[in-house]
């Protein structure tokens, strides 16, 4: 018997002895290139003939396809017990596109589902729309009036101290929510001097260094330490000289997170202090530099301030920021209707508005302008035109300006000019310019 490797040469022709050649593979035809299209049937292509030279040849008939396969039957509908059950996912919009159809399909053929899905439909329009994840910034506000309703506090904070209570509240709660790169954001300071708008941009730490510095005006007049320290300037300089000198200072450069903690610190010690001391101090002068104010509107005025700073913040970095409560508001419209005659005067003095037309005693009436602000926190204020020591009344109104409460704490926070107010205006036209002049000039850094 031969072994696997010997060949006697007798299974296959060839000489003896000789082993079978194996072919190489051949190559695929799709190696050379692409493979031509073949020809439709309809086309001939002429080939040679032997007998008469080249004649046209038609190309072989192309096979029909195959018939398409038969669709799936549809899946049956679920039963009714299934159906009935997802009624209720069905009016919150809860199902699938499948379960939709499958259950507004039953409910053309099943009464008694078709009278429940009515009724929970029903009772879905009753339910409250989703609300937003953010807390409401009156919450705690709400909170500390239910409990002290139940339970007075010993030492409760004076109602004048309220508005800067809440609006250091919200603005606490919006920097505890941003990161540190948040607080390096571009943000545009707006105020007005003269007859143009200001501005200045610096970051979220310069903001909350600036409302440091100003509120240092009131914490010293209170006997508490002023956040300046030694690098305070003498006397008592105006706000913009002290925020000057803390950006000036290298802590508020290098860490701008840093200031959240001391600004909060500060706006604790500044509310206990005016609630162990009570009414006593709400008269105490609060020297801002060329004028004063008392402890009592000293306290709405760094109320307004936080609010419209906290609103630049806000803006920077695209977070929802509510406007103070309406009680709030209303007090810090009435600071600045209050302010009023003395601002017209400072103009006066400086040759920006038009001179008085008539001298009038202290206390006696005089030329009004009858200021209306409307919406939320809104009211009536009668403002003296000829002297700040006059008395605005109803019958000696020459001039009525009204305008939305929004856009009045806009004026005079120095975010819109006197030209932009779209304020509703009857009378004297130089006596309503020079009033929304001075209310605008009522802003500063």
């Amino acid at each position: 018997m031969n072994g696997p490797d010997e060949w006697d040469g007798r299974e296959l022709p060839g000489n003896p002895g000789e082993r079978p050649r194996i072919p190489s593979p051949r190559t695929a035809a799709e190696d050379h290139g692409p493979l031509p299209d073949a020809p439709p049937a309809s086309v001939r292509e002429p080939v040679d003939d032997t007998a008469g030279g080249p004649r046209a040849r038609e190309a072989e008939p192309v096979t029909e396809p195959p018939a398409p396969l038969p669709l799936p039957l549809p899946a049956p509908a679920p039963p009714h017990r299934v159906l009935k059950s997802l009624l209720g996912a069905w009016a919150l919009s809860a199902c699938s596109a499948e379960e939709t159809a499958a259950v507004e399909a039953h409910l053309t053929d099943c009464a008694s589902c078709a009278d429940e899905a009515l009724r929970l439909r029903d009772a879905v329009g009753l339910l409250h729309p989703a609300d937003s994840l953010d807390l409401d910034p009156l919450l705690r506000s709400r909170v500390l009036e239910g409990c002290l309703g139940r339970r007075p506090a010993r030492i409760p904070v004076p109602e004048w101290a309220t508005p800067y209570d809440a609006e250091t509240a919200k603005l606490d709660a919006l920097l505890r929510d941003m990161g540190e790169a948040e607080w390096r954001a571009p943000v545009r300071l707006r105020w007005f001097e003269g007859e143009r708008p200001v501005e200045r941009e610096t970051t979220v730490g310069g903001v909350m260094g600036h409302l440091m510095a100003v509120d240092g005006l009131v914490a010293t007049a209170l006997g508490l330490p002023d956040p300046l320290g030694t690098a305070a300037p003498p006397g008592t300089p105006d706000p913009l000289i002290r925020t000057e000198t803390f950006w000036r200072t290298p802590d508020e450069e290098h860490s701008p997170l840093a200031l959240h903690a001391p600004w909060r610190d500060q706006s604790y010690a500044l509310i206990r202090q005016v609630s162990f001391a009570g009414d006593r101090v709400a008269e105490l002068a609060v020297p801002y530099g060329d004028f004063r104010l008392t402890l009592r509107d000293s306290f709405l005025d760094r109320a307004f301030e936080c609010w419209v700073h906290a609103g630049d913040i806000a803006e920077a970095v695209d977070y929802p920021y509510q406007p103070p409560a309406a009680g709030h508001l209303h007090r810090m419209v009435d600071l600045a209707a209050r302010l009023l005659p003395s601002a017209l005067a400072d103009r006066r003095r400086a040759g920006l508005a038009a001179p008085p037309q008539r001298l009038v005693e202290a206390g006696a009436p005089g030329r009004t302008l009858h200021l209306e602000v409307e919406g939320n926190g809104g009211g009536h204020w009668y403002i003296a035109l000829d002297s700040p020591a006059a008395l605005g009344t109803p019958d000696r109104t020459v001039a009525h300006i009204a305008l939305d409460s929004a856009e009045f704490c806009q004026l005079a926070a120095g975010h819109i000019s006197p030209e932009e107010a779209a304020a509703g205006q009857k009378g004297e036209r130089d006596a309503i310019r020079d009033v929304l002049f001075a209310t605008a000039s009522l802003s500063r850094l």
